[in-house]
């Protein structure tokens, strides 16, 4: 984090240095006071938290990920009855109980997108401040396989059936920054964001695919498998409240006494909150910001 702060500071004080041997747009043209403002971004995700929808059985749910299904007589026999039929499991696996995950998946989160609103107040030395809300939606993906003739190596089948997995995550980030401008020239400047960050995640979804077909791992049986005559219980989130922080660099043209459009780049250290998965790691989004400072429209 030190050495994105540096590198984002001396492009500040570059910046600054090509304003003053231009010509700086003056306080009449700089947008100041309250403005509102939309962005659209890519966002990398830190795989660190994204084996949270392995399904490997964990501390606190040694039973639990892709064995609930499984070992389920629910599911299970049905998985069980569907790879004999197509014969992708040999006799050797006698039945549901014997499915047995020869290789748990390495999960990681796809690319996917972040949307915000905002709000900021600018003065005229270039300073302001800003409070923004932001929307990620994350996919995790990864690859397991259950072990298809129980060691045996029976011939005319596989070692493996390979099977897919995939988890469905929200993130809303709740950011606080103070932000300096810099003028390049009398329409474009440059802008660098300090700040903090609150971010709830919430857990959608945790699906195996075996043979084509979906099932979710979610824990809705309060730790149990899931048997006939039994009832789901509401699933309770397992993500939570983390913490963390970013810094932002930004190229914006002006439209003095409207607003500005800008791009930017946000770096960003936090610390996600999923359940036996807690941990800090780096988050990248690069993307486009409109901002709005004129409400002569509402008069």
């Amino acid at each position: 984090m030190k050495r994105v702060a540096l590198i984002l500071t001396l492009a500040m004080l570059a910046a600054s240095a090509t304003a003053d041997d231009g010509e700086p747009p003056s306080s009449s043209r700089r947008n100041t006071g309250l403005g509102v403002f939309v962005n659209a971004n890519g966002y990398w995700a830190s795989d660190n938290t994204a084996n949270f929808y392995s399904g490997t059985p964990t501390a606190t749910d040694k039973t639990g990920g892709i064995y609930r299904i499984l070992h389920s007589n629910t599911y299970g026999r049905e998985i069980w009855q569907d790879l004999r039929t197509n014969r992708l499991i040999s006799d050797a696996v006698g039945d549901y109980t014997m499915l047995r995950v020869d290789e748990f998946p390495n999960m990681y989160y796809r690319t996917s997108y972040q949307i915000g609103l905002g709000f900021r107040y600018d003065y005229e030395s270039g300073f302001g401040w800003l409070l923004r809300f932001d929307l990620a939606k994350l996919r995790a993906q990864g690859q397991w396989n259950i072990d298809a003739t129980n060691g045996t190596g029976q011939l005319g089948y596989d070692r493996w059936v390979p099977c897919g997995i995939v988890g469905q995550e929200d993130r809303i980030n709740i950011d606080l920054a103070i932000t300096k401008s810099v003028a390049l020239t009398r329409t474009l400047d440059f802008e660098l964001n300090l700040g903090a960050s609150l971010i709830n995640t919430k857990v959608k979804d945790n699906i195996i695919i075996v043979n084509g077909r979906n099932y979710s791992i979610l824990d809705r049986w309060g730790g149990r498998t899931p048997d006939e005559g039994v009832a789901p219980y509401e699933y309770i989130n397992q993500g939570g409240i983390g913490y963390g922080f970013f810094a932002s660099m930004l190229l914006g043209y002006q439209v003095p006494g409207l607003g500005a459009i800008k791009v930017g780049y946000t770096c960003a250290q936090n610390r996600i909150a999923l359940q036996d998965y807690t941990s800090w790691g780096w988050q990248h989004s690069l993307g486009i910001r409109v901002e709005l400072n004129n409400f002569d429209f509402i008069q």
